[in-house]
This record gives structure tokens, C-alpha cells and sequence, in this order.
């Protein structure tokens, strides 16, 4: 146990030399990291929520309108399949959570049944999926020759699930183009999505890009009849609606119902300036079907208006001059610089499959993660040196070899830390103050074991051996139930939990491998050097 290699005492020189370097970037002011070769580690812990500052905000996913968009879709499907087989119909309209429709002649209601059973799709994003197939509609016929068709359970529970997930993909790249770091964005429940971004000193306009649902589609422009005198009481021309302008006042259009270009095919969205009158805009790029299609319909209406509409908000309507071919446009209009680089960002982002509303907000300043940080300062500070004052006291040299094994297990812990980029927060630091009483916990095990040994009349060095040998199982024993505690708070818990258990777990390993592997290298060294000692300092 207590003869080292030289190519051992190497590798564990070279893992501490790794660990200061990662670690040492925490301690450098942000130029002088910058500065720094790239080869050389530069990344540093992230302060969390609670000890820099920032936006909290829970919000809730409108799953409700994905089912009505769905019911929607579905009653197009039935109006065209019962057409394209030529089977009469009446009373087709939405009903509780399903759609009905009667059958005009009985003796087409099989052919009918057939027809609507086909619209029936299987339910996708469910760990049964591939053993069993489940449809997402029941179709049923209710009374004489009426059908009704409503989603299932199962469908609406899939559906609702897998908006969620899209909503919180999305949101997360719309925080990212903020240039945040560590946000947290994470599902709480069935519908809630919680938000949580660090160092973000303008929750305002986070609130404004998440409140979004940034469904941007292309219209032309309906010159049959004028806005305002639909808002006059006019009934807009069938295949028509009217919209307004996001503006102060607000200026009526009437748009044709169907898109020209969805988008959905948008593939990039900057900000860029107007060459004559240095105006921002926001410059975009369809992907090749978008773009062939977008330019078919501008070559082909030549001199009309189109409108681009933002969640139902007209934002531009432009004549067309001449076909916009390439795939590519831009948006003008009285936008500030961010107020176009937030509209780029939405449209880069993509649009939310439903809107969302915000249930909670906390904004937490600065002030109150720095009353967090120095307190967490202080108690680290008063639990090392108050480890350090015990374990001298107690066991001499050997318990300053233990102490210079703290300082490297703090400074591997955050080197671990530096090195996955991971963000700290309060009950992260009670982690580690947590860690650095456990770190000199196997050594107090091995000591004791070693003074044990002596007082049977053993020879220092068989005393040294026997007690490392003999405390490698408890030790061993004492760490697993730990970390596998650790473990269980990770799986189990979210947020700050997870950085308690993450630090708790990464202290373990570094503990042990400190207390059993450079304290013991300590001791060898040491002993070396005495060759055969009489007594031990401890």
C-alpha cells in the first residue's frame, strides 16, 4: 500500500497539475483570460440564479389550441375525403372535442366508415408505440347515419406532450441568441415550462421573446374591398379575414385566408441596415421549396400588395415591384436596431407550436447573490480552517499532509466544475462546505486505524500499511451509500437540488481519491526519506 512508482507518482503529478489549470482561470480577472493561449483552459463556474441575479419565470403552454388547430385540420380532411370519393354530406361541424358529420344517402354509410376510419393515424412519441398500434381518432357512429370522430386520450396526451418539448427546444434557442449562460429551461408538471436565466438584467424583453409564438406566414393582400369598411360592418369576401397592423393606431387589412409561403420555411433571419436611408431591418432566406414558391407568386402579382403577418399582426405590407427570386427578402418598417435584432432572433428561433402565458415572475438582483455569495464565502472559509485547525491539532504532520490534501481536493472540485462549465448556486456551495468536512473523514478513519495498530505494538510502518488496508473498505463503503444518495438527488430533484447533488457527487470522488491516494503518497514519501521511524508524529 505504500510503495509508489515513479510512473505513478507521475500520473497523479500531471492530474494535479490538470486540476490547477482548470481551477486557476476562476481566480483571473476576465482580460486576462481572454488573453490566454487557446490551448490553456479558460472556462469558469457560472454563478446561478441566486447568486448573480437574473429572470425567473414560469409559464404555462396552451396545449388547449394545438387540440382546436387539430380539430381544425381534421374537418378539412373530412370535408376533402368525402369529397374526393363523392359521398354526400351534411352538418359537418366541430363538436366537444370531436367533429360530426351525417351522411346524406345510407347506403354509402360503409364506404363512409371506410373513408373515415383512413384519417385515423397512429399515435407517435409513446414507449408502446412500436408494440402496439393505437389510432389517434375513434370514429363512432352515434345516431342514424351521423358520425362522430374525437381524438383519443392517448393522441391528445402524446400531442400535449410533444408541444411541450417543441415549446422548450424553441424557447431554449430563442435564451441562447441572447447570449445568456447556463440558462435553466426545464418542464414542471404536465403544461408548465420553467425559465430561469442568470445575469439577464433586462426581464422585460426576455418576457417579450417568450410571449411570442412568432408564426410568421405571407398573404396577399385581398384589393376587393378596403379594411376599414369591413371594420365598418362589411362581410369580408369568402376565403378572406381581416387582420390589423401592430402599430399605434392600428390600420385594418384584409388578407386572403391561405399563406402564399408558411414560416416554416424559413432557414436564417439577420439584422441589416437600408442602403439609402441606413434604417434597420431584418433580412431573411427560405429554403428551397419556400423560396421557388415565394418567387413563383411574386412573379405572378407583380404590382399587388402582400402582407407579412407576426402572430396575426401585420408587421409589412409591401408592393410587390418585381419577382423576388433567390429565395431571399427583407422586412422594413419603423423598427429600432433591437427591436429588429429580436425579431430576427424569433424568426431564427422558429415559431412556438402554441402560445403561452406567464404564470410566475421573480426578477432577483444582484444585491441579494452577492449577500448569498459572501455568506457562502464566510461559511466555506470558517468550515476550512476550522478542518484545517482540528486535524493539526489532532494529528500532527500527518494532518497537515491531510490538510495540504483539502486544498487540493477544493481545487480539483472546481476544476471538475470549470472543466463541464457547469453553473453554481447557493446549495451548491453548501455542497462543497458540505464536502470539506467529509474530505478529512477518511483520513480520520485511516489515523485512527494507524493509532489502533501502534497501540498493539506494531511497527511504524506495518501500522501505516495495516491502517490504510484496513480503512479501504469502510472508507469505500461509507462514499458509495453517498454517492449513490447523490445520484438519487439528481434523478429525483431539478434546479438547485441538482447543483447540491452534482457538487456532493464530484466531492466524493475527489475526496477519496485526495484522502486515499495524496495523503497516503505524503506518508510514502515521507517515510522514504525517514527510512525506519521509531515513533510517527500523529
Amino acid at each position: 500500500m505504500l510503495h509508489f512508482s515513479k510512473f505513478k507518482i507521475t500520473g497523479i503529478a500531471l492530474l494535479m497539475l490538470v486540476g490547477v489549470m482548470f481551477a486557476l482561470p476562476n481566480f483571473m480577472r476576465e482580460e486576462t483570460r481572454l488573453s490566454l493561449p487557446d490551448f490553456v483552459p479558460s472556462g469558469t463556474l457560472n454563478l446561478g440564479l441566486d447568486l448573480q441575479g437574473g429572470s425567473h419565470l414560469l409559464l404555462s403552454v396552451d396545449t388547449d389550441s394545438v387540440q382546436r388547430e387539430r380539430l381544425e385540420d381534421l374537418t378539412s380532411d373530412i370535408r376533402l375525403a368525402l369529397r374526393g370519393e363523392r359521398i354526400g354530406y351534411s352538418g359537418l361541424s366541430r363538436i366537444d372535442n370531436g367533429v360530426s358529420v351525417t351522411i346524406r344517402d345510407a347506403a354509402d354509410m360503409e364506404k363512409a366508415a371506410t373513408v373515415l376510419q383512413d384519417l385515423a393515424q397512429p399515435v407517435s412519441g409513446g414507449v408502446l408505440t412500436s408494440f402496439e398500434q393505437r389510432a389517434d381518432l375513434d370514429v363512432e357512429n352515434t345516431q342514424g347515419q351521423t358520425f362522430v370522430l374525437r381524438a383519443t386520450p392517448d393522441a391528445i396526451a402524446a400531442r400535449n406532450t410533444r408541444t411541450v418539448q417543441q415549446s422548450i427546444e424553441i424557447i431554449r434557442r430563442r435564451v441562447d441568441e441572447l447570449g445568456t449562460t447556463e440558462p435553466t429551461i426545464q418542464r414542471q408538471g404536465e403544461k408548465r415550462i420553467l425559465v430561469q436565466v442568470p445575469g439577464l438584467d433586462d426581464p422585460e424583453r426576455l418576457k417579450a421573446l417568450l410571449g411570442q409564438t412568432a408564426k410568421m406566414n405571407f398573404h396577399l393582400v385581398d384589393q376587393t374591398i378596403n379594411g376599414y369598411d369591413v371594420v365598418g360592418g362589411k362581410r369580408p369576401p369568402a376565403g378572406s379575414r381581416l387582420v390589423y397592423t401592430d402599430t399605434e393606431p392600428e390600420v385594418p387589412y384584409v388578407i386572403r385566408r391561405r399563406a402564399i409561403v408558411s414560416g416554416e420555411r424559413l432557414v436564417d433571419a439577420s439584422v441589416g441596415f437600408d442602403q439609402q436611408t441606413n434604417a434597420p431591418e431584418v433580412n431573411f432566406r427560405f429554403d428551397t421549396l419556400g423560396g421557388r414558391k415565394f418567387g413563383e407568386v411574386t412573379q405572378a402579382n407583380i404590382g399587388r400588395p402582400f402582407a407579412i403577418v407576426l402572430d396575426d399582426k401585420v408587421i409589412s405590407a409591401p408592393i410587390i415591384q418585381s419577382a423576388i427570386l433567390g429565395g431571399s427578402g427583407r422586412i422594413t418598417g419603423n423598427f429600432s436596431v433591437q427591436e429588429a435584432n429580436d425579431l430576427a432572433i424569433l424568426l431564427r428561433a422558429g415559431a412556438l407550436p402554441a402560445p403561452m402565458s406567464i404564470l410566475e415572475e421573480r426578477t432577483v438582483g444582484p444585491g441579494l447573490g452577492a449577500d448569498s455569495v459572501a455568506a457562502g464565502r464566510i461559511a466555506l472559509i470558517v468550515g476550512f480552517f476550522a478542518v484545517i485547525g482540528f486535524m493539526v491539532v489532532s494529528y500532527s504532520l500527518f494532518g497537515l499532509f491531510a490538510n495540504v490534501a483539502l486544498i487540493a481536493n477544493l481545487l480539483l472540485i472546481m476544476a471538475v466544475l470549470s472543466g463541464l462549465q457547469a453553473t453554481l448556486t447557493l446549495p451548491g456551495i453548501a455542497g462543497i462546505v458540505l464536502t470539506v468536512g467529509m474530505a478529512v473523514d477518511a483520513n480520520v478513519l485511516i489515523f485512527e486505524r494507524i493509532r489502533e495498530e501502534l497501540a498493539l505494538d506494531k511497527a511504524p510502518i506495518i501500522a501505516i500499511d495495516m491502517g490504510y488496508s484496513r480503512a479501504l473498505s469502510t472508507i469505500f463503503d461509507a462514499n458509495v451509500t453517498t454517492f449513490l444518495a447523490a445520484i438519487i438527488l439528481f434523478q429525483l430533484g431539478s434546479g438547485p437540488i441538482r447543483g447540491f447533488a452534482i457538487t456532493l457527487a464530484i466531492g466524493i470522488v475527489t475526496s477519496v481519491f485526495t484522502a486515499f491516494v495524496l495523503t497516503r503518497l505524503f506518508v510514502a514519501l515521507w517515510l522514504r526519506r525517514q527510512g525506519k521511524p521509531e515513533a510517527l508524529p500523529l
